[in-house]
């Protein structure tokens, strides 16, 4: 019970009653089971990011009204500039620089918004409201949609601890940057994806997990994650199954693309060493502090340190998974690995930290560091718009937005450092020692597997009496 072991939820809950009582009833709701209570949780959360939103949805953005009201989202100006209102099709009809499923996802909510204009205007009974609103509403119920198999995902992940999956629907980083890009729609998919492979569905999760590459390169990242264990554990053919499964989905999404319009896509965008460094990146504040401007392409030598950190830093995970005492679980390196491509790459758009989102709910579900990690996300955003605003018209200096960025930052490496802290001593972890027997309930086929490389040889057996 998350009331009687978290101190944060034992103090919360006294604003309902206080902590479960100790002769509850437990496991006998005929409605509200955890699964629904999350639920609603993230229907109340995703009502107040839709409040904040609001403001914004209608396209008239005039007198800055995007950075006053915190309510940015790129949905609605690429609206007007990836031509979707006139019927534009993404890659085919016109250049954008998002992967080809999140590109197919735009398309869809532009089509859905189109039928209800036409239906509004015909029927004289619907509203009717600009073709910008309409497509920007049919991409939060959208989106809401794949917040919902985000939670559902993680409370199975979570095994005997559903209650972990409120700390997505409770979550400050899902209320401030739910609607305001695509990513929990490849982060969904990657939350199947792993749902699959903890089920041992392989061919399955090797498809959604090419489903969300396509939406999203960091779901490869999930794929390294098994690599490692499943070296570790002797399972590369399963593996395999997993890698070549999601291989062949995502060139059947992005080749045919590719071949309609090889002109109108990209399937590589915002990677280090082809992109300029965001602002919310520790090398745009290198740039910025060397004396170049941030928004322009990274200089060589700093492209060249990010991309060499960047894969010092997956050495180091991949390290880690081969001497620690017990084999790790796979949100923990799944959550190491995403946060260090985030940490040291050059672009680090505010909707990604969602990625980390779930694998940090299931890699520890405490939710004291977790919910001091999500207020340095929800805080930075306030600086990063009114920097954008500028100091002239009421907005902050780049300054005040660099200390927001190192505050997240530092908030992001203190939680890879106790993940690290409960590889190494699995005693700390409090998934394998909530329950007698628990291993890896995200692990699938790796779930009490033994392994077959050892950081170190098992001791001799001492022979009694001798």
């Amino acid at each position: 019970m998350p009331s009687w072991v978290d101190p944060v939820v034992r103090q919360a809950s006294e604003a309902v009653g206080g902590p479960w009582g100790r002769f509850a009833v437990t496991g006998r709701a005929l409605f509200w089971t955890p699964l629904r209570v999350c639920l609603l949780f993230t229907t109340l959360v995703l009502a107040v990011a839709w409040i904040k939103q609001a403001p914004c949805s209608d396209g008239n953005w005039t007198a800055g009204v995007q950075y006053t009201h915190l309510c940015y989202s790129d949905a609605v100006p690429l609206f007007g500039t990836h031509g979707l209102g006139d019927g534009a099709l993404p890659h085919l009809d016109v250049v954008v620089d998002q992967p080809v499923l999140t590109g197919g996802f735009t398309a869809v909510a532009a089509a859905l918004a189109g039928v209800y204009d036409r239906a509004a205007a015909g029927s004289g009974v619907l509203p009717e409201i600009p073709p910008v609103q309409s497509y920007y509403v049919l991409t939060c119920l959208l989106l809401t949609a794949c917040a919902f198999l985000l939670v559902r995902s993680t409370l199975a992940l979570a095994g005997r601890r559903p209650w972990d999956a409120a700390i997505i629907g409770l979550s400050p980083l899902l209320l401030v940057h739910a609607f305001t890009g695509w990513d929990l729609f490849a982060v969904a998919l990657a939350g199947l994806a792993l749902w699959a492979w903890a089920r041992r569905r392989l061919l399955l999760a090797g498809a959604l997990t090419g489903l969300a590459a396509a939406a999203a390169l960091h779901a490869v990242l999930l794929l390294l994650a098994l690599l490692l264990l499943c070296l570790r554990a002797g399972r590369l053919r399963a593996w395999s199954r997993t890698a070549l499964a999601a291989a062949g989905t995502w060139l059947a999404v992005v080749l045919p693309v590719a071949l309609a319009g090889p002109a109108g896509w990209a399937v590589l965008p915002a990677l280090p060493g082809v992109a300029a460094a965001e602002p919310d990146s520790l090398w745009n504040i290198a740039v910025h502090l060397t004396g170049g401007p941030g928004a322009d392409p990274v200089p060589a030598l700093l492209d060249a340190v990010a991309v060499l950190v960047g894969l010092a830093g997956l050495a180091a995970v991949a390290w880690l998974t081969r001497v620690a005492p017990v084999r790790p679980r796979v949100p923990q390196v799944a959550f190491l690995l995403v946060a260090v491509v985030l940490l040291t790459g050059t672009t680090w758009s505010p909707q990604e930290s969602l990625w980390l989102l779930p694998l940090a709910a299931l890699a520890r579900p405490r939710w004291r560091s977790l919910l001091a990690w999500q207020a340095t996300e929800a805080v930075l955003w306030v600086p990063r718009l009114l920097w954008y605003l500028g100091a002239d018209d009421m907005g902050v200096d780049v300054e005040w937005f660099f200390l927001a960025v190192g505050l997240r930052d530092v908030a992001v490496l203190v939680l890879m450092a106790l993940v690290v802290r409960d590889v190494l001593d699995p005693d700390r972890d409090v998934v394998r020692t909530s329950w007698p027997g628990v291993d890896d309930p995200a692990g699938g086929v790796l779930d009490h597997h033994m392994d077959a490389l050892r950081a170190s040889p098992p001791p001799r057996a001492v022979p009694r009496g001798r």
